[in-house]
């Protein structure tokens, strides 16, 4: 498995979940990591992205200043830290390595297995 997603579950509206995202060392050094989110009867949509470089994209306005993407180097792993979760953020998560444009593009190549997110009281 080149892309391990980990890290959901059932929280709490208010509440936090940091999902994880280890990749092969030749995909973490290569490739931009992102994390994507799909909710019941809606696409797959972009929520950021994370260039190798460190620099961050929000693509999804509704998760700026809420979520936060990371990378660890020296683990290969990419988080997402999910904070003041809302309902509508109930979906199944994914984590992607792909390549990222200077003009903000994102271009999905490998795909983790997702990681179901469910916000509930």
């Amino acid at each position: 498995v080149q892309l391990q997603a980990s890290g959901g579950g059932l929280v709490q509206p208010g509440g936090s979940l940091r999902l994880s995202c280890a990749a092969s060392g030749s995909i973490f050094s290569r490739n931009a990591m992102a994390w994507y989110r799909q909710a019941p009867g809606n696409p797959r949509e972009l929520v950021a992205v994370i260039d190798t470089d460190g620099r961050t994209d929000y693509k999804d306005s509704v998760v700026k200043g809420r979520f936060t993407i990371s990378r660890d180097v020296a683990k290969n792993t990419v988080y997402l830290q999910m904070n003041s979760l809302k309902p509508e953020d109930t979906a199944v998560y994914y984590c992607n390595a792909g390549r990222y444009f200077s003009n903000g593009y994102y271009y999905p190549d490998r795909w983790g297995q997702g990681t179901q997110v469910t916000v509930s009281s």
